[in-house]
């Protein structure tokens, strides 16, 4: 049996190009702010900004240089006694407040808001599809937040703001208005997960011990606003490093104290090294990119990393992220690092007149014993 029909024969003129559309990347252009395209940045407490009048304020929208992201990063600062407009969009948020004080309401009814104040430090989501604003409550100093949110991808599923910003569907399951749901309070599960929908001061939550990560390292697992996306914590002491590790692109990593640097690389490639402090910003920017942390100052370094993939999704496997690679997992082990990754960061430290702690860790470490695979303390 045979189908005819339309199809693609023999042209006997010149085609035209198929047209192609980016929908993210127009609403970027029809908002008029500015787009920087990098995966490091010393200090987003005092980067320079640009108008954003869909928040009411200041900002600049940061994207990895890579065309198939799957979410950015929003850098807003509101003046003193200023407000953001009240929106609504079908993709997730997550916002860190960098400096300043102030409040948010977030309501699917109106006459059902609910507020919560905030403060430097302080980390929260946006329950998807529900209306919010944002309040500076300082009357003499601005407000300044970082917002890592999947529009890139919802814009690019979509292909309509109108569906994204004026969808009127309530995700009642995830946010039904009730009262205290910002309060702080959570739940805490196995493998350091903490379920909450608000942490008022992410820079000195308490951690714990995540002795798979190696050199006495602590951490938390956040699940926000049964978001399907995700954050989570880790510090780890003076004068160690963790091990290192790979996965999708798009982890934000916001340093939340410390002084340091870290280490990206594809297999095979040189790494390229991102210093950073308290205030810093550095992106995964690539599939399968290793990256590694380390700390060179007098404090624990502690850092903020926000991605995709919550395990209440489903779309990311808890297994494997301290798993060596050896074994089909993500992490590289002390024992199998380069040599010169040591070398390296005793440079480092020797620069910064610190001691290298990881002698009961890494053959050829010429510093003291400090933590071990135990994890904790000393």
């Amino acid at each position: 049996m045979t189908t005819q029909g339309a199809g693609p024969g023999a042209a006997s003129a010149p085609l035209e190009e198929f047209a192609t559309e980016d929908t993210y990347v127009e609403w970027q252009r029809a908002q008029g702010v500015p787009v920087i395209h990098d995966y490091v940045f010393e200090d987003l407490r005092t980067m320079e900004l640009g108008s954003t009048p869909w928040k009411g304020g200041r900002g600049a929208i940061i994207n990895i240089p890579n065309m198939v992201i799957n979410n950015d990063c929003q850098i807003v600062e509101l003046g003193p006694g200023a407000l953001s407009e009240p929106e609504r969009h079908i993709y997730e948020e997550s916002v860190y407040i960098l400096s300043g004080r102030g409040a948010t309401s977030v309501w699917i009814d109106e006459n059902r808001k609910q507020t919560f104040e905030w403060g430097e430090g302080s980390l929260f989501a946006i329950p998807l599809n529900a209306w919010y604003q944002h309040f500076n409550g300082s009357g003499t100093e601005p407000v300044r937040y970082l917002a890592v949110t999947t529009a890139p991808t919802a814009m690019r599923q979509y292909r309509n703001l109108d569906f994204i910003f004026n969808n009127p569907f309530a995700f009642e399951d995830r946010f039904d208005s009730e009262d205290g749901y910002f309060n702080g309070e959570g739940k805490l599960y196995n493998a350091r997960i903490w379920e909450t929908n608000f942490v008022p001061n992410a820079d000195s939550m308490p951690l714990h011990s995540w002795k798979e990560r190696g050199a006495g390292g602590t951490n938390v697992m956040l699940e926000l606003a049964k978001n399907t996306t995700k954050a989570h914590i880790s510090e780890f002491p003076v004068g160690t490093y963790k091990k290192a590790h790979r996965h999708g692109p798009g982890a934000h990593l916001v340093l939340l104290g410390g002084v340091g640097f870290s280490l990206l690389w594809q297999e095979g490639q040189e790494p390229r090294q991102c210093n950073w402090k308290r205030g810093s910003l550095v992106v995964v920017p690539t599939e399968g990119c290793f990256h590694q942390h380390f700390n060179t100052g007098a404090t624990p370094a502690r850092y903020l990393a926000l991605r995709l993939g919550g395990i209440r999704g489903g779309s990311v496997p808890q297994g494997g992220a301290d798993v060596s690679i050896r074994e089909g997992g993500i992490q590289v082990e002390y024992e199998d690092e380069a040599p010169e990754i040591h070398r390296r960061f005793e440079a480092e430290l020797a620069q910064h007149g610190a001691t290298c702690r990881m002698k009961a860790l890494v053959a050829g470490c010429t510093g003291e014993v400090g933590p071990t695979h135990l994890g904790g303390g000393d």
